[in-house]
């Protein structure tokens, strides 16, 4: 495996609502990293990883010593430990300075994990990359200062303050729009807001914003 990757991508052992529009997504990573139980889902999708972390209590262990032969990289860590399997393999992708890391099945299951999972996103090391949980039918990033997003009009988009404020925000190409304004993380007013173009973009004087772009088309409610 090379020394150095432009794109990484991280298997944990989460949901995976939608691999086969993950599939398309993944094809051109050169770093492949199996989360412990995250190990079912680069087999489902008949990939091999290049890495494999953690504990390794969710896995099975078999497998784990079939890739071994195969020349997969294991690296081992007991049980009891400080961090969680996924922060140790977001420890081992930054060895490789990439550019851009994809988590994928770090949605749903159990809340804290979810949500452990996405405040990894505030790391200070993880700025200026582009970092993203994903899962087939959304995506979850941080927006420092500026993003844009790519999708389809109707298509849902949340953006939500964390720590604090996120303040002088506006947006282009969505249906609401924020013209200099400052979102709250007592208040609701970022939730569902919806993709007016193909392209949107944001950008903020302060604060960070948590999106959360679902690529399934959102309907309207009423009542």
């Amino acid at each position: 495996m090379k020394n150095k990757a432009e794109k990484a991508i991280l298997f944990v052992n989460g949901d995976l609502p939608a691999p086969d529009e993950l599939r398309a997504r993944i094809s051109r990573a050169d770093l492949l990293i199996a989360v412990d139980g995250g190990l079912r889902h680069v087999e489902n999708l008949g990939i091999t990883p290049h890495l494999i972390i953690g504990d390794l209590d969710s896995a099975d262990p078999d497998r784990i010593e079939a890739y071994r032969v195969q020349g997969v990289e294991i690296r081992k860590f007991p049980v009891d430990k400080d961090k969680t399997d996924l922060e140790l393999a977001l420890d081992a992708a930054l060895g490789y300075s990439p550019g851009t890391i994809w988590v994928t099945a770090a949605l749903g299951g159990r809340l804290d994990q979810t949500l452990a999972n996405i405040f990894l996103l505030t790391r200070p090391d993880l700025a200026g990359r582009d970092i993203r949980l994903v899962d087939g039918r959304s995506e979850v990033f941080l927006i420092r200062e500026s993003a844009r997003i790519q999708g389809e009009i109707g298509q849902r988009v949340s953006l939500l303050p964390l720590n604090g404020p996120a303040e002088g925000i506006c947006t282009e190409g969505l249906q609401y729009p924020l013209d200099g304004e400052t979102l709250y993380p007592e208040k609701t007013r970022g939730i569902s807001n919806r993709m007016a173009s193909p392209t949107a973009t944001i950008t903020l004087h302060s604060g960070i914003l948590l999106c959360i772009h679902e690529f399934t088309l959102s309907v309207e409610r009423h009542g």
